[in-house]
């Protein structure tokens, strides 16, 4: 059935658009990342990496509402053209932030490709549910998750890597036209999805656009339930993946290709979670893997804290694998980025399902909302945790503590849904 839907009219067009949407942001984000780290000094470098993750999301927090609407009140595919035009034009602008080498052009940048994702997040999962039925529903979160971190490794293995290059801060911008240009040429071929509510009329006021979302959100349990677990796996995602860096250049005193190495692992190991979830769940048991791929990453992201104060420095990518703590180091990332994709699809389906069809694209931008909420605060927190002389490896100790809380109320809560 996977290879099938790969195949299928109504999804290969949305996924190659998704692939190429996450590709680009990371390949931008990889390079501002490398940039920040390697050319700032270590401790503005650390403080911006967390900042530059809650940066990206802070648009979901404002513009939710609108987004959500948009997507009802509104034919969906042609939508997502228009926003693919928008990414092409944020490609330009990153052009000339690269060449003059200003930090702030470039987090304005930033902060446009997370408000472009902002509103594409509500046509990209709203738009599933029209296309396939559960079973099919299913399989199709696990392959655009795949896709979503498909598109992480491919785009942070190459924003690191082109970045590094002769000349590389003019063709990373260049790659990411060429890239925006391809996505395009994809959105035109998404089938039309009709509209949800046509006669729903936008509310421009985001503030009390945000409140009667998150108020329609949290009426229907199980979608809210589904907003909270979600909400928890980015936050924790985000923690996650700003301690790499940090970890990699004042733990590990290593460079940036071990970096690029580590978040291609934890893209990698998300991706294949994701398919064992699409594969494994079934119609009367969509939650069960949530728990154990929970009790997962409280356990490995532990370990991985644990292993790293014991691994010595590892300058390159290989020294980092010439030894057995290395090794063990990455199977720990990878594997806790497994069980963070078994415990994320689950919750995205029970969102598309439980969700009123007419609201459906508003409940996903309640989602957002909540998930911008908390990863801001994460990397806000993150961010404070670094000012203050806090290492990553306690913060990892801290993110598996609170993991672990977190995973037992999932299991209190499962049994009703």
């Amino acid at each position: 059935m996977l290879k099938h839907l790969l195949g299928d009219r109504k999804f290969w067009p949305l996924f190659t658009t998704q692939f190429l949407g996450s590709f680009n942001d990371n390949l931008f984000k990889n390079a501002l990342v490398v940039l920040a780290l390697f050319r700032l000094s270590a401790h503005a470098g650390a403080v911006l990496v967390a900042i530059s993750g809650g940066l990206f999301l802070l648009p979901y927090a404002l513009v939710s509402s609108v987004a959500g609407q948009l997507a009802d009140a509104h034919e969906k595919s042609r939508t997502i053209v228009w926003i693919k035009f928008w990414e092409l034009g944020l490609m330009l602008l990153a052009l000339a932030g690269f060449l003059t080498g200003s930090i702030p052009a470039l987090l304005a940048v930033l902060l446009g490709l997370g408000l472009q994702a902002a509103f594409f997040s509500p046509l990209k999962y709203g738009i599933l549910p029209d296309f396939f039925s559960h079973k099919a529903l299913i399989e199709a979160n696990g392959l655009v998750e795949a896709g979503t971190f498909a598109g992480i490794i491919l785009g942070t293995l190459a924003g690191g890597v082109i970045f590094a290059l002769p000349h590389g801060a003019l063709l990373v911008p260049i790659a990411g036209i060429c890239v925006s240009l391809a996505g395009i040429t994809a959105a035109f071929a998404i089938p039309k999805a009709p509209s949800a509510s046509p006669d729903l009329r936008i509310s421009w006021n985001l503030w009390a656009g945000t409140r009667e979302l998150l108020r329609l959100a949290r009426a229907e349990k199980p979608v809210w339930f589904g907003c909270l677990a979600i909400s928890w796996f980015w936050a924790l995602g985000a923690t996650v993946l700003a301690a790499f860096p940090t970890l990699a250049r004042n733990v590990l005193h290593a460079d940036a290709h071990v970096v690029t190495l580590l978040l291609g692992i934890f893209a990698l190991g998300v991706g294949i979670g994701s398919i064992i979830a699409a594969r494994a769940v079934r119609d009367s048991s969509l939650l069960r893997l949530t728990v154990p791929a929970g009790l997962g990453i409280s356990l490995f992201t532990a370990d991985l804290a644990w292993t790293s104060l014991r691994m010595g420095t590892a300058p390159g990518v290989r020294s980092l694998l010439s030894h057995w703590a290395g090794w063990h180091f990455c199977a720990d990332l990878g594997l806790l980025a497994i069980c963070g994709g078994m415990f994320s699809v689950p919750f995205y389906v029970l969102l598309q399902e439980k969700s009123p069809v007419t609201h459906r694209a508003r409940m996903i931008g309640a989602n957002n909302v909540v998930n911008a909420i908390a990863t801001v605060a994460a990397g806000g927190l993150a961010a404070l945790a670094y000012a203050f002389g806090m290492g990553a490896p306690t913060v990892l100790y801290i993110t598996a503590g609170l993991n672990l809380l977190v995973t037992l109320w999932i299991f209190a809560k499962t049994a009703a849904f």
